[in-house]
């Protein structure tokens, strides 16, 4: 029995495409639907350019409060954007319990956010638009495959076609 469902996006392209199937899935089992989007943290480069142009009480700063007041403004857009997906549908009600957006490795954390809910489902797409067409799976995906403990959803993201002459 589904009674809990964690839909994890990358918020891409497809995000809406994968949503409308986690939305379909609760709404069938009458499952609480978790919302995650995981932000991957600052890279190496992109630490020392911070710190050659930051003194260290700024650097500091912009770590401790730049990085909690941007994932707050991440999730109050994500949150939005799932409402107005929401408004859009045919009006069912679907029980959404949090809409949360979490700093780390994305793998790590959805598996982390699973089991911490203690979801019976996670629902996401086969790879990101970033991933090359033809990559038939997404590092994200492959890990979660691998280490989940609970059965995942996966919604294929195909390459469009070309059109025909």
């Amino acid at each position: 029995m589904i009674r809990s469902i964690l839909y994890a996006t990358d918020l891409g392209l497809f995000a809406p495409y994968v949503l409308q199937h986690a939305l379909l899935l609760a709404r069938t089992h009458r499952a609480d639907l978790y919302v995650l989007h995981v932000v991957e943290p600052l890279g190496l480069f992109a630490e020392s350019v911070l710190q050659t142009y930051l003194d260290a009480a700024s650097y500091n700063d912009l770590r401790l409060r730049g990085v909690d007041s941007v994932m707050a403004g991440i999730e109050q857009r994500v949150f939005e954007g799932f409402c107005d997906e929401l408004r859009e549908s045919d009006g069912e009600s679907v029980p959404i319990r949090a809409v949360r957006v979490q700093l780390g490795d994305p793998p790590q954390v959805i598996l982390q956010e699973a089991q911490d809910l203690a979801v019976d489902l996670i629902v996401i797409g086969s790879h990101s638009q970033s991933m090359p067409a033809c990559s038939a799976l997404g590092r994200t995906c492959l890990r979660l495959l691998q280490q989940g403990r609970v059965p995942v959803y996966l919604v294929p993201i195909l390459p469009e076609e070309p059109a025909e002459h």
